[in-house]
């Protein structure tokens, strides 16, 4: 692995949690680092990605909620993740690639385990 997600479990509706992408032999200063979702049954889907200053969130449904930010001194990078819905339960994964962010899951190349989220009363 080339980057390393932590930071996910179970939250109540309405709770926060903040999941980190972690550098393990790369690094991540200047790369594109995107966070995935998926849930059972379904692709994974981009939410947020990162590089540089830029940074963007693809999902309508976050925006106003989470937050992508990266520390280049600890080489990782976070998603902040506020007043979570049980619809933000899934697979969180954390992914590098060169250039650009993207919201595809096939445009990158190095893969976290992911981390798994679960929003439930």
């Amino acid at each position: 692995l080339q980057v390393v997600e932590s930071g996910g479990g179970l939250v109540q509706p309405g709770g926060s949690l903040r999941l980190s992408c972690a550098g393990s032999g790369l690094s991540l200063e200047h790369r594109a680092i995107g966070w995935f979702r998926q849930v059972p049954g379904k692709e994974r889907e981009g939410v947020s990605c990162i590089i540089s200053t830029y940074k963007i969130n693809y999902k309508d449904s976050v925006k106003g909620r989470f937050t992508i930010s990266r520390d280049n001194a600890k080489n990782t990078v976070y998603l902040q993740m506020n007043n979570l819905r049980p619809e933000d339960t899934g697979v969180y994964y954390c992914a590098a690639r060169t250039f650009v962010c993207s919201k595809k899951e096939r445009d990158f190349d190095s893969w976290g385990q992911g981390t798994q989220v679960t929003v439930s009363s």
